[in-house]
């Protein structure tokens, strides 16, 4: 059973499983859904699909596999299911209220004979009534209307009471290449994890609770271990103003995951790029900076370091002495640059600007050759290949 939707979700490079075909099936047999495409969309998705970075290749692969399932004529489905059949699942799956509401317009096969009269008969557009195809108003056919007997043509259902939702399906894009918001950045980051046991010992270790009580002829022995914590800890470097203006919402999202993944979180502003000194407070930044020679002298080499910034500027800006668009740097920013990833053992570089857009950019490649092409795009991909490298 769905042999070939499986296969249609493996052509699509979805990573299923049989286990979990199976899994549906069983689902299925059970009856958590009956002739409902919606609903059986949501099981499927459910059941098939175990990682989020899949749902759009899952939704495309659904949509090319049950297309035209919608269009199919009363003839076409009667010519494949018995009509006895038919009505004897239906009563057991309808209430009494909904089969009454059913029989106000005679049959299914009655209304939909009336909407293919009502649709030829409408020239133009049509707004509230009782009788055209419109929006508004109390037509059997339509949208946004109070009759409960009734075919929805677009939009949200009001009443829930529609015999057919008659509309074009359409589901949300999420895939690999696109930004991303909070949720789904905390998802990625949590690639980056280093567990340790710390602190006091009061978690129950129900193994070593077993064994010992096992070895002591079946007298309890109770074993406690410190809870297991993320013991990795983050240095993020933000790059604000100019050109990263149009980036702020998606590095507050990302910003807002890291606070809550990471336990060890240090921040610290820079413009362009990273000369003597950054800033924590973007209303201080003149009066209260933070000399890079203290963060190398105050944060051990196991930090894990992160850039994020479009890297575009002048290449004047990372080259030369007094580059720097705001001071006077007495030394150029590849010098800094090259201080900090001597000290620290992993350092990535997170940007915004599509991959194919670098080379366009003198400055990038620069950033680039300084970090020995550890840049990665501001995605959801971009992101859990650079949390890859720093948990290696």
């Amino acid at each position: 059973m769905l042999v070939h939707f499986f296969q249609t979700l493996r052509d699509f490079k979805v990573p299923t499983s049989i286990r979990e075909l199976i899994d549906l099936n069983a689902a299925l047999k059970s009856g958590l859904v009956y002739a409902d495409q919606e609903a059986f969309y949501q099981l499927a998705k459910l059941t098939l699909v175990k990682d989020e970075r899949h749902f759009d290749k899952f939704d495309r692969a659904f949509k090319a596999y049950f297309d035209g399932l919608d269009s199919l004529s009363m003839d076409d489905l009667s010519k494949q299911i018995p009509e006895d059949w038919l009505r004897k699942e239906l009563e057991k799956q309808l209430s009494p209220e909904e089969l009454a509401e059913l029989q106000k317009a005679g049959s299914l096969e009655e209304l939909l004979k009336k909407f293919m009269e009502r649709l030829n008969e409408q020239e133009k557009r049509h707004q509230g009534g009782n009788k055209m195809i419109g929006t508004g108003g109390t037509s059997p056919f339509g949208a946004y209307g109070a009759n409960p007997e009734g075919i929805r043509m677009a939009g949200p259902s009001r009443n829930k009471s529609a015999v057919k939702v008659w509309e074009k399906r359409e589901f949300r894009n999420l895939d690999d290449n696109v930004e991303l918001g909070i949720r789904n950045i905390k998802l990625a980051l949590r690639r980056l994890r280093r567990f340790a046991r710390q602190g006091a010992e009061e978690i129950l270790d129900i193994d070593d609770t077993i064994r010992h009580t096992a070895h002591n002829a079946g007298m309890l022995d109770i074993k406690l271990v410190a809870e297991r914590r993320n013991r990795v800890k983050v240095l993020l470097f933000f790059d604000v103003g100019g050109s990263m203006d149009p980036h702020v919402r998606v590095c507050e999202e990302l910003f807002s995951a890291a606070k809550t993944e990471f336990k060890h979180l240090e921040f610290f502003y820079f413009h362009n790029f990273l000369y003597e000194s950054v800033w924590k407070n973007n209303f201080r930044r003149w009066s209260e900076r933070t000399s890079v020679y203290d963060i190398i002298h105050k944060y051990a080499s196991d930090y894990r370091v992160i850039f994020i910034g479009d890297a575009s500027m002048s290449p004047y800006e990372i080259q030369s002495v007094g580059g720097s668009v705001e001071h006077f740097n007495e030394e150029p920013g590849a010098v800094w640059m090259q201080r900090l990833t001597n000290h620290f053992q992993k350092v990535v570089w997170l940007n915004p600007e599509p991959e194919k857009h670098w080379k366009m950019t003198p400055s990038t490649e620069m950033t680039l050759q300084l970090l020995e092409n550890r840049m990665h795009t501001l995605t959801l991909k971009g992101i859990e290949d650079a949390m890859r490298y720093l948990s290696k």
